[in-house]
């Protein structure tokens, strides 16, 4: 018999974890916004997070995104620039080579530059929904 087996029986229950919306909570952070309460601000500068919440108060600060949105942003930017850069291929084969390579280089900065903070609050907001990296210390 394992001498561990009754040692459950003299430790605190544990409070039960609300379930959290991941879509919902997504879809927030996808528009910049708090994945708890959705009014608030998610970032005070072009990628930095805020600390806290300024409505409802969340902790933010446990957000670790790390390569993740950088990651995701290159997989939806890729695929679709190459899907343009190929259709300019075959539409306008006579255009000039060097005209359309300066086309999609630039269209390619901006729009990774559009979606990467979109990318970022998603991930924050699906590690909040699922609890991870300190959001629900409280059900630890």
């Amino acid at each position: 018999m394992n001498d561990m087996s009754g040692l459950h029986r003299f430790r605190a229950p544990r409070p039960q974890r609300p379930q959290r919306p991941v879509v919902e909570a997504i879809k927030r952070g996808l528009l910049g916004r708090c994945p708890a309460c959705g009014r608030g601000g998610l970032f005070h500068a072009y990628l930095k997070l805020e600390r806290t919440c300024k409505i409802c108060g969340e902790d933010l600060s446990h957000a670790r995104a790390d390569d993740a949105p950088a990651y995701l942003t290159m997989l939806v930017v890729c695929h679709v620039m190459a899907a343009g850069v190929l259709f300019t291929e075959e539409e306008w084969p006579q255009s000039s080579l060097l005209a359309a390579a300066l086309f999609w280089l630039a269209a390619t900065v901006i729009v990774s530059l559009l979606i990467l903070p979109r990318m970022k609050g998603a991930v924050v907001g699906h590690q909040w929904a699922l609890y991870m990296h300190g959001f629900g210390k409280d059900y630890a």
